[in-house]
C-alpha cells in the first residue's frame, strides 16, 4: 500500500470513532480515515452491547458521563426516528431486593434529577401497572427515558451516512502499530500520515495512548458479560426493562431483564474477570496478556475491596442457578425452565487507574499534542456516543 495522507486519522471502527467522524464532517472537515483491526466496523463492544440508552441515572453529577448520557440518548433517539431504525420506548423500572437498598434507591433518584432525567418513585401497586411481573420492596424507580435500539442496525446505518458523504475512507482491516515522529502512523496497511489523531480504539485504546507517553498510570481489566434469554413463549413476562438497585461503588449494574426491539428478553449480563479483551469464550480470546491480566486481578484483589467483592460473587454467575438466583429476584414469576442460553457475549474493557488501584468511573478524555484520546470508553459510551462526540469535537477542534 502507498503512503496515505489524512487530514484527520482515526483509529477504531467503533460507535465512538463513527460519531466523531459525523460531528467532523459537520464541521467542515473532508479528508477522514478511519482503520480499524477488523474487517468489519463494531465487531467488538459497539456491536455486542444491549441497545439499551440509558438516562443519566446512575452517574455522579458533572461527570462526564453524566453530562453526556441525557442528551446522547435524545439524539440517538432522534436520529433512529429519522432514519426509521428500530427503537423500543418502554422506560425501565430499578427495584429493591431488599429494604437495605431503599437509601440506595433514593440516591439514585436524585442523581436522576440532577443529571436531568425524567424519573418517578413509585409504589408496588404503581409499579405493578407499570411492570406487572416486576417485584420491589416498597419502592421502586421509573425511568420515563430509557428506550432501546438495535445497535448493529444504527452502526450500519452510520458507516453508510459516512461513506455516501465521500469525505471518509475506510481501511479494513487495518491495525495501528505506532508513531514515526509526531505525524505519521505505521499500520499493518503501510504508513499514514496525518494532521489530526484520534485514539478511539475501545478495548485497546490504552495501547494506543501508550505510542503518544499518555496513560501508563492504567491498566486494563477486562470484564465478561455473559447473556441468557427467556424462550419465545414466556417473552411476555417482561415488557420493558427490568434492573436492580446495583452497587453504586462499581460500576456494574448487575444482572438485568431487557426486552430487545426484535421482541427477545435478554437476562445479564455478567461482570465475570476476563482472561484477555477479546476472551469471549473459554479459550478464545486469550493471548499472551492472559498472565498480565491475573496477575493485575491478583493486585486489585488484594487491594480493592470492592473489586474483591466482584471477583468473589461473580465467577459463580457461570453456574446456573447461581445466574437464576440473581435473575429472579427481581420478580415475581420466573422458572429455571423459562429461560435458555443465548448468544451475546461481550467484555466490558476497564481501565484502572494503577496508582491508586482504583476502577476509573468516568470517560477520560486527554489530548497530546495533535492526538485526542477516548479512554474508558465503557457504558454508557453507547448512549452518550453522539453528544460525547459533538463535545469532543467542539473542545478540541477549531
Amino acid at each position: 500500500m502507498s503512503k496515505i495522507t489524512a487530514e484527520i486519522l482515526i483509529v477504531g471502527g467503533g460507535i465512538i470513532g463513527l460519531t466523531i467522524s459525523r460531528e467532523l464532517i459537520a464541521k467542515g472537515y473532508e479528508h477522514i480515515v478511519i482503520i480499524d483491526k477488523e474487517k468489519d466496523l463494531g465487531k467488538h463492544a459497539s456491536g455486542r452491547n444491549s441497545g439499551v440508552l440509558h438516562a443519566g441515572i446512575y452517574y455522579t453529577p458533572e461527570s462526564l458521563k453524566a453530562r453526556s448520557c441525557l442528551n446522547g440518548n435524545l439524539l440517538m433517539r432522534t436520529y433512529c426516528k429519522e432514519k426509521g431504525l428500530p427503537i423500543l420506548e418502554t422506560g425501565k423500572v430499578i427495584v429493591t431486593r431488599s429494604e437495605k437498598e431503599i437509601p440506595t434507591l433514593k440516591e439514585l433518584y436524585q442523581r436522576a434529577l440532577a443529571n436531568g432525567a425524567k424519573v418517578d418513585m413509585v409504589n408496588e401497586e404503581e409499579l405493578n401497572e407499570i411492570e406487572p411481573n416486576a417485584r420491589t420492596v416498597q419502592k421502586a424507580i421509573y425511568s420515563h427515558y430509557t428506550a432501546v435500539v438495535d445497535p448493529k442496525k444504527v452502526l450500519l446505518s452510520l458507516e453508510k451516512d459516512l461513506a455516501t458523504s465521500g469525505k471518509v475512507h475506510f481501511l479494513l482491516p487495518c491495525s495501528f502499530l505506532g508513531i514515526q515522529g509526531n505525524s505519521t502512523a505505521i499500520t499493518s496497511g503501510g504508513k499514514i500520515e496525518f494532521k489530526r489523531f484520534i485514539n478511539a480504539a475501545g478495548a485497546h485504546c490504552d495501547r494506543v495512548a501508550r505510542a503518544f507517553d499518555l496513560g501508563f498510570n492504567l491498566r486494563m481489566i477486562p470484564f465478561k458479560g455473559i447473556y441468557k434469554k427467556l424462550k419465545k413463549d414466556k417473552a411476555h413476562l417482561v415488557r420493558g426493562n427490568i434492573y436492580p438497585v446495583p452497587d453504586i461503588r462499581n460500576p456494574f449494574l448487575g444482572i438485568h431483564f431487557t426486552r430487545s426491539v426484535h421482541g427477545e428478553v435478554y437476562l445479564g449480563p455478567t461482570a465475570i474477570p476476563a482472561l484477555g479483551r477479546e476472551n469471549y469464550g473459554i479459550l478464545q480470546g486469550m493471548d499472551a496478556e492472559a498472565f498480565s491480566i491475573l496477575f493485575r486481578d491478583a493486585v486489585l484483589f488484594c487491594a480493592n475491596p470492592k473489586f474483591r467483592d466482584v471477583a468473589l460473587r461473580e465467577p459463580k454467575k457461570y453456574l446456573t442457578p447461581f445466574f437464576f438466583n440473581s435473575a429472579a429476584k427481581l420478580v415475581k414469576k420466573l422458572d429455571p425452565r423459562d429461560i435458555e442460553p443465548a448468544d451475546k457475549i461481550g467484555i466490558r474493557a476497564q481501565l484502572v487507574d494503577w496508582d491508586k488501584k482504583e476502577l476509573v468511573l468516568d470517560f477520560l478524555v486527554q489530548q497530546e499534542g495533535e492526538s485526542i484520546h477516548i479512554l474508558n470508553p465503557v457504558s454508557p459510551a453507547f448512549t452518550s456516543s453522539m453528544d460525547l462526540a459533538r463535545t469532543i469535537v467542539q473542545d478540541y477542534f477549531d
